[in-house]
């Protein structure tokens, strides 16, 4: 059964909703405690009744996993925790013939320190060519004990580690990710290599992980708050890089999605430039608390910075490093902001269900292409991981402040009455799951129609089938307070109530979908969400 999708359209992706698999906690087919690609393919028929159009597999390269994969060793081979290269392009193949399309995940930032350019450059010693491809430096100081900059890291804690011939090496993010210079044609060649490799194995694109931050100063000049151009953020540079990438991916008809934090719109446009990425991640809007007035100047702002360059917006709730909606949203504070994360964060899951619920017919409303992490679909809450059980190095190097990503990416429950709630035939999954994980299972939401799942799936069939969604023009509505209301198309009308009071509905002749029931009076409680025909 193939997933009901518009068949090989050079723009399917303006307007698709694409699935995040996180393949070690999605599906586990050995048995392990692992998830891996036999088990992503057990499961291809639950992802084509969903509706989605494409899956972006997060990195399932050989990888020592000191950062859940985001520090790739090989990337010509699977990991073998995972599989191997034949399944995984088995896994392409069916996924396609299924009707859904398969995005990967590289990491042109930086490598792991278990990678062979980066083992040689070790070996090679200060002022050989092998360490011209990373960031190698002496230290300052009377005998080079301090840092060569004062960079900050995107982790916490330091950018530079010192070797034992005394230079140091440059990493944004843990010391077992060496940050490559991208300066060296060598690391450009053997990038474009890569992302052949991937095309030439069917794939239909490719996710860019840090985007903004391969080029750096030259110079690496120390970091100054608040003076541009920032050192390693947002290099001119970078348009160069992905211009050449953008006509590799043309020859293969594939597209490009851009990891791109940045707080100025006209800058992150020009990554979306035609001859550049053909999308980027809202992040933005991921990080809105859940606020009208805040919620709709997102919106806007959103598809103004995509505008001038006809790039189609992008919509994500949640993926692999932040906490899960349910839990979010259901806080005091529903925004999102990694130096906030904290232990101990009291939410309201009942009423963070209700407005994840509302927020996924929002999100489907809107115009561009929607990202849908996996569990979201669940309405899985964010776990609370023992501390003995983390593995997320942003906790450690936070110094335990931070508990980490790790609540976001437990394994996903199918089965509510199989051992490890159908995760896996045998092995304890890799992260614990919670006690109450198979109340959230896939089978046991199947056949409740007022589940998280049935909402996804009805939302998701109405969005292929019901003129005015995918990437034409919203128009807002009039509405009272604390009310978002919008048109789409000729008759389509999407209204979220976020007001204390009930609001009352516009005009319309059927009621298509409701993310929770309507009051007596028929009209809309808050926290609810609604799609309306005209």
């Amino acid at each position: 059964m193939a997933a009901p999708h518009s068949e090989h359209t050079d723009d399917w992706w303006r307007s698709a909703v694409i699935y995040q698999v996180y393949p070690r906690s999605f599906a586990d087919g050995d048995g392990d405690g692992t998830g891996d690609l036999a088990g992503i393919r057990s499961r291809l028929p639950y992802l084509v009744e969903l509706g989605v159009n494409a899956l972006w597999f997060t990195p399932w390269y050989v990888s020592p996993l000191v950062d859940g994969g985001y520090d790739v060793a090989d990337y010509r081979a699977i990991d073998p925790a995972f599989g191997t290269l034949a399944e995984a392009e088995k896994l392409i193949a069916e996924a396609r013939e299924s009707g859904l399309r398969a995005i990967v995940d590289i990491v042109p930032n930086h490598v792991s320190d278990q990678h062979v350019w980066f083992r040689a450059a070790l070996d090679a010693g200060p002022g050989s060519p092998e360490r011209e491809l990373f960031h190698f430096r002496p230290g300052r100081g009377e005998n080079g004990e301090l840092p060569p900059n004062d960079w900050p890291s995107q982790f916490s804690g330091r950018t530079w580690t010192r070797v034992p011939d005394g230079e140091w090496y440059l990493h944004l993010f843990a010391p077992e990710q060496p940050d490559l210079n991208w300066a060296h044609p060598t690391v450009r060649q053997e990038h474009e290599q890569i992302l052949r490799f991937w095309f030439e194995r069917g794939v239909a694109g490719v996710r860019i992980d840090s985007a903004a931050l391969l080029a750096k100063d030259p110079e690496l000049a120390d970091f100054v708050e608040g003076v541009d151009p920032h050192p390693y953020i947002d290099q001119d540079e970078l348009h160069d890089i992905y211009r050449s990438w953008r006509a590799i991916a043309d020859e293969y008809q594939g597209i490009y999605v851009g990891e791109v934090w940045l707080p100025d719109s006209e800058r992150f446009a020009r990554y979306l430039r035609p001859d550049e990425l053909h999308t980027a991640f809202n992040f933005n809007f991921l990080a809105c608390p859940w606020q009208p007035d805040r919620l709709r100047r997102t919106i806007d702002n959103t598809l103004a910075e995509h505008a001038p360059v006809g790039a189609p917006a992008t919509w994500v709730l949640c993926n692999h490093d932040v906490t899960r909606t349910v839990t979010r949203y259901g806080r005091e504070d529903t925004g999102f902001d990694f130096a906030e994360k904290a232990f101990g964060t009291p939410t309201d899951l009942d009423l963070g269900t209700r407005r994840a619920r509302a927020a996924a017919l929002l999100t489907l409303a809107l115009p561009g292409a929607v990202y849908v992490y996996q569990g979201e679909e669940l309405g899985l809450p964010e776990a609370d991981v023992p501390l003995d059980r983390i593995q997320d190095p942003m906790h450690f190097r936070s110094g335990g402040t931070d508990p980490g990503r790790d609540g976001c990416r437990v394994p996903l429950p199918w089965v509510a009455d199989a051992p490890h709630s159908g995760f896996g035939s045998r092995g304890e999954p890799w992260l614990p799951q919670p006690e109450d994980w198979p109340s959230y299972a896939a089978d046991r939401q199947s056949t409740d129609r007022a589940s998280m799942l049935t909402l996804y799936r009805e939302a998701l069939r109405l969005r292929r089938t019901v003129p005015g969604f995918g990437d034409e023009s919203l128009t807002w509505l009039p509405s009272t307070p604390g009310v978002i209301a919008f048109g789409r198309g000729r008759s389509l009308t999407c209204v979220v109530n976020l007001a204390a009071e009930p609001a009352e509905l516009p005009a319309h002749t059927d009621v298509l979908l409701a993310s929770g029931p309507l009051d007596d009076r028929g009209r809309l409680p808050q926290d609810t969400a609604v799609w309306l025909l005209a």
